[in-house]
């Protein structure tokens, strides 16, 4: 966004380890902004905090191979873990896994505000579980590639054009 122009309408927040409180400060973040002019993008566990902040919203939502129930494969990561891509650490704690299931939202109500992108290269969560969970969603399925979408800049356009934010 910045190569555009258009630094002051992005937000990258570093977010809290508790999933309460990390919801919480999104919300706080775009408060009084009009669901028609907000978008969120979220990978893996980023993308199940915002399919349920897009349902509590009502905003659009692109997802990047998004966690579907975190809480469980989680419950095997309790302690300090690695912050990936950074020589950061965080507590995870095990009354985060309450707070995950507390977000959890099994079905979405208005499919066409979603965007899903899944690799089925993910050797982290299966694709076909992001396709069921995002039926009648737009899906663009990538064959290969990885968890981390090493390949996401091929993608960027659409995921711009899905937030109303395409064109150089």
């Amino acid at each position: 966004m910045a190569s555009r122009g258009r630094s002051a309408e992005y937000l990258s927040p570093a977010l809290s380890a508790s999933p309460a409180h990390a919801v919480k400060e999104v919300e706080r973040l775009v408060q009084g902004l009009a669901p028609d002019r907000l978008a969120l993008i979220g990978s893996s566990l980023g993308g199940y905090y915002a399919t349920w902040l897009a349902e509590r919203l009502g905003c659009r939502a692109v997802l990047l191979n998004p966690a579907i129930r975190p809480q469980d494969d989680l419950a095997n990561h309790l302690g300090e873990q690695p912050v990936f891509f950074s020589d950061a650490s965080i507590d995870f704690r095990r009354e985060y896994l309450g707070e995950l299931d507390s977000i959890d939202t099994p079905t979405i109500t208005e499919p066409e505000r979603y965007l899903l992108i899944a690799a089925t290269g993910d050797t982290v969560i299966d694709y076909r579980a992001m396709m069921r969970k995002y039926s009648g969603a737009r899906q663009i399925i990538i064959e290969g590639s990885d968890h981390e979408l090493s390949d996401f800049a091929d993608h960027l356009e659409d995921v711009l054009a899905f937030c109303g934010q395409g064109g150089q």
